[in-house]
């Protein structure tokens, strides 16, 4: 039996996301467990789905993601970009609604290097004129 599936990579901070998409009845694993159990905060569990209800297909697909890197808001927001970039493999018309949504915006918004002889990324040492 050749079951239909489509695939996509999605990004956040340090997180990376390999989303599966395959027909089903709307089951979500991340990393092998339930996105219930998966994510503590209510708020990720709804980021990590935004697109999927966005376009009201929650109980179409079943959703496969494998997530590593970053913490647990970089992960969710990897597998929201990259459950929107699934869906635009599915089907390529829904492009427009996702990318006018922002789902399908990469956030590259990445924490900024500590710099030599300072206290830190933008923290300085106070100065003294005198």
């Amino acid at each position: 039996m050749i079951q239909v599936q489509y695939y996509a990579t999605g990004r956040r901070k340090t997180a990376t996301a390999r989303v599966y998409l395959r027909p089903g009845e709307g089951k979500m694993l991340v990393n092998r467990r339930a996105v219930e159990t998966y994510f503590h905060a209510d708020t990720l569990k709804r980021t990590a789905r935004e697109p999927l209800s966005f376009l009201e297909m929650h109980d179409k697909f079943d959703v496969l993601v494998n997530v590593q890197g970053g913490g647990e808001a970089g992960q969710a927001g990897a597998i929201r970009h990259g459950l929107a970039r699934a869906l635009v493999v599915f089907d390529a018309s829904l492009k427009p609604r996702l990318k006018s949504a922002g789902f399908l915006t990469r956030d590259s918004r990445v924490k900024e290097r500590k710099k030599y002889g300072q206290k830190g990324a933008r923290a300085r040492f106070q100065f003294s004129k005198r």
